[in-house]
């Protein structure tokens, strides 16, 4: 139809208008749902650039609606319960569902909107009942059952035997014995505990993006310019004039640690501290219900308190052994911590030309002045050597040394936000390896802290072993708008952590998914992680990367035997700070009757034995405890110290091979990293080091035993 000049039919252009309106429409309507689709990208990684808000809650559905069918296929399979037609079957069911669940709640913690967290608190419950109608399923676990109880008789490798006894024990503990009342008040129990568990970590979130303080140029006093140029490109960032810190790590850490401005110090911890305390993020009556939930579910199983239900699958077996590990720990490390406690009170006394009693919101302060005087190093000293670029040839570069992988960055795989990077990751022999995904700052959308996860795992069907995607999260600090972004060394260890937890997933070489690479009792997943920190005490290391980022010259030896000679300072009260955390932890899981009471004096208990400052009135530090209330760690935060014996056990061994000794590191890869969890930790970790763990070398690690 040709329409000219001032012959114009309104009509006909509202009726074409219109027209293409409905056509455009129902095109949008039609457009595929990404995950309903095989993933057209290199390496069938996640299609970032084509998911929206609107298509998780149908993948979601049809995730379940999927899965159920598939469970139903094989409840009424006419055929004898056999490993492969129920628990081989199980174990591949749900492709659908897992594949929008990694998805999801990682950008949940990476990515976040307020959207996505309403969508979250819908379709929890769902994904909620969707596993316990599994779990709880009768006619189901009676074929578990029917395979389980003839193991003994089966021809089942080493795997194989694994996967079905933590099939069964995935039933057995999660309720399918409970009689039908008890069903269904685990589910409603199982259900609301999910629920609390999720807006506690989004409230946490949330009470950390709401909180700002503007400063002005001479409330800076004792910042260095790195910090100083971090907080005005934040306030440019919000629109602010002056300066702004804000509870990240990446601002408040810096100004904990120079502000000479005490009052502002203080400002500043009461606000960390007393975060999710009050208002509309309040956490503390959610702590009460979480504890007293886990409580109600594990007493249900028939377990005295929510410890000895997850303790039954963790290394330490029961809480009498996590408390023997806390109490050595404190034994030994208490008296130093208390000397060292001495000695920042008396240097503050000196610097300040009066007595003064330390606070924690002192702590940082002086120990950086205190650690400046005794060895003539600090953060700012060493932090031109840590280049963001540099440190990750330096962290990619150890891996390459040690199990001769390589990284080749992927720029034609879609990312979830412009500043994450991929890589392929390459074996020794050429053959691909993994995708790794690095996102390095913090962002309004992030969580506090760091961590490891996964878009895809690793598994083996078919004849193909099916890589894994891997991720590492963190909140390092920003570039300026004059440097690039600089780490301290606590970062750059930090990263070597999450570094650590990436090659347990990337080396992930198993048959099934459940049991690939992080897939470990949590007290050994700390292993892989804590073993790599050890290489940044190690001056062979060091001068293989860090170079000052403006003029290339190497980190000059001596700064390197500083930073070597530092690396034990105050490793007593970072000790009992690890422990407070675990003795809290263990405290509220091994509870025995329902607590309504005192959160901060329940707190102010359980820690004091490990604490050695003064507590601030009204700080504390449950409400925001992410890791125990939100974050997997119930009854399981001492597993950091139980991997640090592990650890420092395993370098120990390299230390007398060679740190990049390849044999060493490859039994590393064979026992350890690529086992998952095939086989119980202890037989993984004796295969590789011949022997089993002793806390000493830990102690004698830290300068605690020579």
């Amino acid at each position: 139809m040709r329409i000219s000049g001032k012959n114009i039919n309104i009509g006909c252009i509202k009726i074409i208008v219109l027209s293409a309106l409905i056509l455009i429409s129902c095109n949008m309507k039609q457009a595929p749902n990404p995950f309903f689709e095989t993933y057209n990208t290199p390496h069938q990684t996640v299609p970032f650039d084509k998911i929206k808000i609107e298509h998780y809650e149908p993948a979601f559905e049809k995730g379940i609606e999927e899965h159920d069918a598939e469970i139903q296929k094989i409840i009424h399979n006419k055929q004898a319960p056999t490993f492969s037609n129920t628990i081989e079957a199980l174990e591949r069911s749900g492709k659908l569902l897992t594949k929008v669940y990694d998805v999801f709640f990682n950008l949940l913690s990476s990515e976040c909107s307020d959207e996505m967290m309403k969508i979250s608190q819908r379709i929890q419950p769902k994904l909620t009942e969707h596993d316990n109608d599994i779990k709880l399923n009768a006619e189901l676990f009676a074929r578990v059952k029917a395979v389980y109880d003839q193991k003994e008789s089966l021809d089942l490798n080493t795997e194989q035997n694994r996967l079905l006894s933590e099939t069964y024990d995935s039933f057995t503990e999660n309720g399918t014995n409970l009689n039908d009342a008890n069903k269904a008040k685990y589910k409603e129990l199982s259900s609301h505990l999910e629920m609390l568990t999720l807006l506690f970590g989004q409230n946490v979130l949330k009470a950390t993006n709401a909180y700002e303080k503007v400063l002005t140029e001479d409330q800076l006093e004792g910042l260095p310019q790195s910090a100083r140029d971090a907080a005005a490109m934040k306030a440019k960032e919000k629109g602010k004039e002056g300066y702004v810190v804000d509870l990240t790590a990446p601002s408040f850490v810096p100004f904990m640690k120079y502000s000479s401005n005490r009052d502002l110090r203080k400002e500043l911890y009461i606000a960390y501290s007393t975060k999710c305390t009050k208002g509309e993020f309040n956490n503390i009556g959610l702590i009460n219900e979480i504890i007293n939930t886990r409580l109600a579910i594990a007493n249900l199983l028939g377990n005295k308190s929510y410890a000895d239900k997850v303790l039954k699958k963790r290394m330490a077996a029961n809480s009498d052994n996590v408390y023997k590990l806390l109490d050595e720990l404190l034994e030994a490390y208490k008296p130093v911590a208390i000397k060292e406690c001495r000695e920042i009170q008396d240097f503050a006394a000196k610097m300040e030309k009066k007595p003064i009693d330390i606070m924690p919101y002192d702590w940082s302060y002086y120990s950086e002045k205190l650690k400046d005087a005794k060895y003539n190093v600090s953060d700012e000293e060493v932090r031109p050597y840590f280049e963001l670029e540099n440190v990750k040839k330096g962290i990619f570069g150890l891996a390459t040394d040690l199990y001769g992988i390589t990284f080749r960055k992927n720029k034609d795989v879609p990312v979830y936000h412009p500043e994450v990077e991929v890589f392929d990751v390459f074996d020794k022999d050429g053959s691909f390896l993994a995708v790794l995904y690095t996102d390095f700052h913090p962002r309004a959308g992030k969580s506090p802290g760091a961590w490891m996860s996964e878009f895809k795992s690793q598994y083996k069907e078919i004849g193909k072993n099916s890589r894994p995607h891997v991720v590492i999260v963190m909140n390092f600090t920003r570039p300026t708008e004059t440097t690039p972004a600089l780490l301290t060394y606590d970062e750059v260890h930090t990263f070597l952590h999450e570094f650590g937890h990436a090659l347990h997933g990337i080396f992930a070489n198993t048959e099934y998914a459940s049991l690939s690479g992080t897939n470990v009792y949590r007290d050994f997943v700390e292993l892989p992680s804590h073993f790599m920190e050890n290489y940044l005490n190690q001056k062979e290391y060091l001068d293989q990367f860090a170079a000052h980022y403006k003029t290339g010259e190497k980190i000059p030896a001596g700064l390197v035997h500083k930073i070597i000679e530092a690396s034990n300072f105050n490793t007593g009260y970072a000790c009992l700070r690890q422990l407070s955390f675990g003795y809290l932890d263990m405290a509220y899981h091994t509870i025995t009757q329902n607590y309504d009471g005192n959160i901060p004096a329940f707190e102010y208990n359980a820690m004091e034995k490990s604490t050695v400052l003064p507590v601030v009135n009204d700080s504390v530090t449950s409400p925001a405890f992410s890791h125990i209330f939100s974050g997997g760690y119930a009854a399981g935060y001492y597993s950091y110290k139980w991997a640090e014996v592990l650890d420092a056990d395993a370098f120990a061994y390299f230390l007398e091979k060679g740190i990049f000794n390849r044999e060493t590191a490859q039994s590393f890869r064979d026992n350890i990293l690529s086992k998952g969890g095939t086989e119980d930790p202890m037989t993984l970790y004796v295969r590789f080091r011949g022997q089993e763990p002793s806390v000493k070398a830990l102690m004698k690690r830290n300068g605690i035993i020579f």
